[in-house]
């Protein structure tokens, strides 16, 4: 009977933690009732000032969200790469690919801070790095953004480092430069010049839409003071490694200390508090 006992006892856990789960899906699923939150995610990762320390910061961060995505059952393109001097990466874009992929993701928009002990300091000081990352969805084609041909200014490069096997030595790496916004879409993983061309220009399709809704949101983003411009000097997070180990979210105060865990890719618990405040700001603004 004892061993009986047990058995059911083990049955009745897992089925609560499958309802657990359950539940915590269809919550996360209600606080996702944005335009685009059920798109697929165009993520944009760049260091900041500070040489090889940021741009392996920046690689930190690209892993990072590599792992998310892996953890979530998403599918994770890296589109372009362009490599660190000496250490990490100077620019990477990749696409996060499932269902509410964006909406999941967009609140990673904004300056990620981290302070560690340089792995590249032969003194072993403390060292504050930032990475900036940009979110957008996927659009497809029926949204219509107007670009015109004489707004573009279309360069070819040979492509390098870490695109997929289809890279190759030629010229087929494509970027594009919307004038106007100075908004730049690049991509190397595709062999053909001609595909390489097709996906910047989605891509930045894709930024030039999240771009007008940003402006369209000003006023009432007003209302969200954690809504700060894109600069290095206003962060959206600390990754503290020492002299303690913290990680905190500077918007909705949530912190963890498992930082290992939060850097392999758990970061649920952050989008999930991001969510959340949104939600309030939201109730706020409506009255």
């Amino acid at each position: 009977m004892a061993r009986e006992g047990e058995a059911i006892e083990g049955e009745l856990g897992t089925e609560l933690e499958t309802l657990r789960q359950e539940l915590e899906r269809i919550e996360t699923e209600t606080l996702l009732a944005g335009e685009n939150d059920h798109l697929n995610a165009i993520v944009a990762i760049h260091p900041g000032a500070g040489g090889t320390e940021s741009q392996d910061w920046a690689e930190m961060l690209l892993r990072m969200y590599k792992r998310w995505a892996e953890r979530q059952g998403f599918a994770f393109t890296l589109n372009d790469y362009q490599s660190g001097e000496e250490a990490g990466l100077k620019s990477a874009t990749f696409m996060v690919s499932g269902d509410y992929a964006y909406g999941l993701l967009s609140g990673e928009t904004g300056v990620h801070r981290l302070v560690r002990i340089s792995p590249f300091d032969q003194a072993a000081r403390r060292h504050t790095s930032f990475a900036s990352v940009f979110v957008s969805p996927e659009i497809d084609d029926t949204i219509n953004i107007e670009i015109k041909p004489d707004e573009l200014r279309i360069e070819t490069y040979r492509s390098g480092g870490k695109g997929g096997q289809h890279v190759n030595t030629t010229d087929s790496a494509v970027r594009i430069t919307h004038i106007p916004t100075g908004t730049v879409a690049q991509c190397q993983n595709e062999r053909s010049q001609h595909r390489n061309k097709d996906m910047a220009m989605k891509f930045l399709r894709s930024r030039l839409y999240e771009l007008e809704l940003r402006n369209r949101r000003e006023a009432s983003d007003k209302l969200e003071a954690s809504k700060a411009d894109i600069d290095f000097g206003s962060q959206i997070r600390s990754y503290v490694l020492h002299p303690y180990r913290l990680i905190k979210d500077h918007r909705t105060k949530f912190e963890m200390g498992d930082t290992d865990r939060v850097l392999d890719g758990d970061l649920d618990p952050f989008l999930k508090a991001y969510m959340l405040s949104r939600r309030a700001v939201t109730k706020t603004a409506t009255g």
